[in-house]
Parts: structure tokens; C-alpha cells; sequence
């Protein structure tokens, strides 16, 4: 009799070690977050310092792990098919999460049912910028370019946000330009600082320390306003007198669908934690990032009408699907 009861237990002891160690609060292991494009992009540079800043707050690592590509949907693609267990995240952006679905013919994901909203981090312009011997020193200047030699004048794009900014410009002025794709933002801004590119248009945090060094020539910014970060510069509507020509890049974290609800209250949490770290503000505020920490909910509902608006831009701007 008394080895059954021996049996017993141990069996009951290990049940309720196990239940313990499932019991163990939420984070217990280290936090893989995707980055969807390349080391040294705005949204790598976003993400890993919300990332180091994550991690200190909940008490396990926040490893940033890139996958770029297609737009940003390998990484996407990633964490939309991980476990909903909070152990992988995506530093989503407008490309994975609102214009993928108007740039892609097929996506290997649904793009509005894949992925649970945690927290919006922020938005930044871009900058139209060019080679320092395009000789051009206005967008108007560099428009009338356009004009006149059609389909000579080439710009990159090594995100969604890059590309659709330049097609909505191109299409609004009325202008024909050359495409060329980068896998990276990085690597295009190599190639426009070398003149094998004549435009680029880019996330501050790319454009703004270039354009500062006299690297790259600045025109004009994305925004409906003016940068406190580069006063000087027009936006294209003030350039162009293009009364309907706004887009700015954002970022966000999302989850895989799925994701309990106390574990992206617990990611929110930290993000909107990390969105208000001095830090943070001081490192990004010179690149015209803006902060907006807010609910779940709010993102989603941010989410939808970004989509909208991006499927918008894409179709007025008669970009193809791939």
C-alpha cells in the first residue's frame, strides 16, 4: 500500500510544481522583438531603444531580432505566425500593418485579423531629399527637373512609406520618375550620397543627420506642418502648393492574434512607460519623432483609419501591386 501511496505523492507534488511554474507572472523568459526591416532603419533605431528600455521595466531581456524584406513582410509574416504565448512581437509599422495589403497581390498573412495591437509608439515626417549635384535647390526646381527630362530622374525606396511617399509626389506634380528598390534605407542613402540615386525619401532619423552634415540636400518635409526639427525646410505643400500631400511614418507593437489580454496590458504598459523615459524623448525628439503613448484600443482603432488613408495614397498614386 504504501508504494501506490508513494506514487501519489510524487504525482501531486509534481502537479503542483508544474502549476507553479505556470503560475510564474508574465515576462518568466527573455522577449523576441521583431524588427521587419534592417539594422540602422528608423524603425530599428526606434525599436531597440524602446526595446533596452522594455526590458528594464519588465525585468526580462527584449532581444531585437531583424528579419527585412518584402516590404517588411518576412518579419511580419514571423510574429503572425509565432505563439500568442507575449514571447514574440512585432515593431510593426504603416508598411506591415495598414499598406501591405494594397502593395502586395498575396500576402501569406491577413493583415487585419493576424496581429493583436499593443501600443502605438509614434510617428515621424519623412524628408525629400537629393543628391548634392542634382542641380536643384527648391522641389519646385527639382519638379520642373522631372519635367523636363521624364523618366531619367530616379528615386529610392526601401519601404512602403518611402515608396508611396515619392509616387504620391510624382503622380501630384505630374511628373514621371524611375523607381529603384533597396532592401534597406541605410543602403539607399549610401547610393544617394554617391549620385546613383537622384531622390530619396526618408524617415528623419535617416535624412536629418545627413542633410545636417551637408551630405544630401534637403527640399521639403512630408508633414501638413513644418519640423521643429528642420524649420528651414517647406513641406511639399508649401512647395509645391499640392494642398492634399501629407504622409509621415509610424511605428507600433503588436502581437500575434491571440495574445492574452493581461500580457498586452503588461506590453502596453511598458511601452507607454518607455514612450515617456527623458531618454527616449531627448535621444528621437531632434529627428521629429513624436510620441503619442496610448490604449490598445486606440491603436486599433488608429490602425483602421491609417489603412484607410494608405489605400487611398496607393491607389490616387496608381502604384501597382507586386
Amino acid at each position: 500500500m504504501r508504494s501506490p501511496h508513494r506514487r501519489l505523492v510524487v504525482a501531486a507534488a509534481l502537479t503542483a510544481f508544474a502549476g507553479a511554474a505556470l503560475a510564474q507572472p508574465y515576462p518568466n523568459k527573455p522577449i523576441r522583438a521583431v524588427v521587419p526591416f534592417a539594422a540602422g532603419s528608423a524603425t530599428d533605431q526606434i525599436g531597440r531603444a524602446f526595446a533596452e528600455k522594455m526590458s528594464q521595466l519588465l525585468g526580462q531581456q527584449v532581444v531585437i531580432d531583424n528579419k527585412p524584406g518584402a516590404n517588411g513582410m518576412i518579419g511580419a509574416d514571423a510574429v503572425a505566425k509565432a505563439a500568442p504565448d507575449g514571447y514574440t512581437i512585432l515593431f510593426g509599422t504603416n508598411s506591415t500593418n495598414a499598406a501591405l495589403k494594397y502593395l502586395m497581390k498575396k500576402l501569406p498573412y491577413d493583415q487585419d485579423t493576424a496581429f493583436a495591437p499593443v501600443a502605438f509608439i509614434g510617428s515621424v515626417p519623412l524628408m525629400v531629399a537629393v543628391n548634392n549635384d542634382v542641380p536643384a535647390k527648391t522641389l519646385k526646381e527639382f519638379v520642373d527637373l522631372a519635367k523636363a527630362k521624364p523618366g531619367q530622374v530616379s528615386f529610392a525606396y526601401a519601404s512602403t512609406s518611402q515608396q508611396v511617399s515619392s509616387e504620391m509626389l510624382s503622380s501630384m506634380a505630374g511628373v514621371k520618375m524611375n523607381p529603384v528598390p533597396y532592401k534597406s534605407g541605410p543602403a539607399a542613402m549610401t547610393d544617394l550620397i554617391g549620385g546613383t540615386v537622384n531622390m530619396f525619401t526618408a524617415d528623419f532619423a535617416v535624412t536629418v543627420p545627413q542633410h545636417k552634415a551637408g551630405k544630401i540636400r534637403g527640399l521639403a518635409v512630408t508633414s501638413s506642418k513644418r519640423s521643429a526639427a528642420v524649420p528651414e525646410l517647406p513641406t511639399v505643400n508649401e512647395a509645391l502648393g499640392l494642398k492634399d500631400y501629407e504622409l509621415t511614418a509610424y511605428f507600433a507593437i503588436f502581437a500575434p492574434a491571440g495574445t492574452p489580454r493581461d500580457v498586452i496590458v503588461r506590453l502596453n504598459e511598458a511601452a507607454n512607460r518607455a514612450a515617456s523615459d527623458k531618454e527616449i524623448l531627448d535621444k528621437f525628439a531632434p529627428n521629429g519623432f513624436v510620441v503619442e503613448p496610448g490604449t490598445p484600443e486606440a491603436l486599433a482603432a488608429r490602425n483602421r483609419s491609417e489603412t484607410a488613408k494608405w489605400e487611398k495614397a496607393i491607389r490616387e498614386a496608381g502604384i501597382e501591386q507586386q
